[in-house]
């Protein structure tokens, strides 16, 4: 008589893997920011196309700025030290993007202020919200 093995069932292991998570989470958040300031820039073509390339800098700027910090800040399992040095440098680089741009388009572009403030803005509160935000399949694994 031959016996035969039973088939092995497929074992899966599931890792919660809380760095790339995070970085999901800000780099989504990061598109949100840049639709939001597309549509943004979209409402500010009434007032003309330099209102609306001022609106899209503005918003894209810090949309760009934030998926850099969330690349840096984000890059890995490090000690505590190198992960907040990381957290300062993204947000140092953030601000630094933003603020060039903003420095293009007032001196080389000579870009209205208020529309680019605008984008700013409301880029920065769309980052909230998509940051707060459920996102679909989140927690549907878990149990309890």
């Amino acid at each position: 008589m031959l016996r035969q093995a039973a088939p092995q069932a497929e074992q899966v292991t599931r890792v919660h893997d809380p760095i790339a998570a995070g970085r999901r989470t800000a780099l989504r958040a990061a598109a949100v920011q840049a639709l939001t300031s597309g549509l943004v820039a979209l409402g500010f073509l009434l007032l003309g196309p330099r209102a609306a390339l001022a609106a899209g800098i503005g918003g894209l700027a810090v949309a760009l700025g934030n998926a850099l910090a969330a690349c840096m800040a984000l890059g890995g399992i490090v000690p505590a030290r190198v992960a907040f040095g990381r957290l300062l440098l993204g947000a140092m680089a953030k601000w630094g993007v933003v603020f060039v741009a903003f420095l293009a388009a007032f001196a080389i572009w000579r870009l209205p202020p208020l529309p680019l403030l605008a984008g700013l803005v409301i880029g920065l509160l769309a980052y909230l919200f998509a940051l707060n935000a459920p996102a679909s399949g989140r927690n549907r694994n878990r149990k309890g």
